[in-house]
């Protein structure tokens, strides 16, 4: 196993929409709302994303998962953009644990201690880090902001 490397998201990011996730049926509303929230869509159902939509939906959806199966609630997703690029932030409240990534392969267990949606994060996004607060800890991965993605609402 990996340890992630600590920094935080580019400071000139500004948060463009937050939601706060108590349990893992809270996943289903975020994966639409970011939908709504990056494409000015309500997304159908049955409906598929579009590659950078649906890249930041999974990768949201990964990280909050891991985050409320593993950290200290209510686990925080904001949606964060630069000029250039969309920025995922997940937060937890539980500060005694650093992310880890978890081992690949056939003999990683599929409910071990997590970190697979870190892997996916560092393989999906161009880039992905971690970073405290006083009260949490938060993965961040960005993603490129591109012409389909111009509806998004600036803050």
């Amino acid at each position: 196993m990996g340890q992630l490397s600590s920094s935080p998201p580019p400071p000139q990011a500004v948060e463009l929409r937050r939601w706060t996730l108590s349990e893992p049926a809270d996943l289903h509303a975020l994966r639409a709302s970011l939908h709504e929230e990056l494409t000015g869509d309500v997304l159908g159902e049955g409906e598929a994303l579009a590659e950078v939509p649906e890249l930041v939906a999974l990768i949201a959806t990964e990280l909050a998962t891991n985050a409320l199966r593993h950290g200290i609630p209510p686990t925080i997703v904001r949606l964060l953009a630069t000029d250039d690029h969309l920025i995922l932030d997940v937060a937890d409240h539980d500060l005694s644990s650093l992310p880890e990534f978890a081992e690949a392969g056939p003999e990683a267990e599929p409910e071990g201690d997590g970190g697979r949606g870190l892997q996916l994060a560092r393989a999906l996004s161009l880039d992905v880090g971690w970073y405290a607060t006083d009260t949490t800890k938060n993965i961040w991965a960005s993603f490129p902001r591109t012409e389909r993605l111009s509806g998004t609402r600036d803050a």
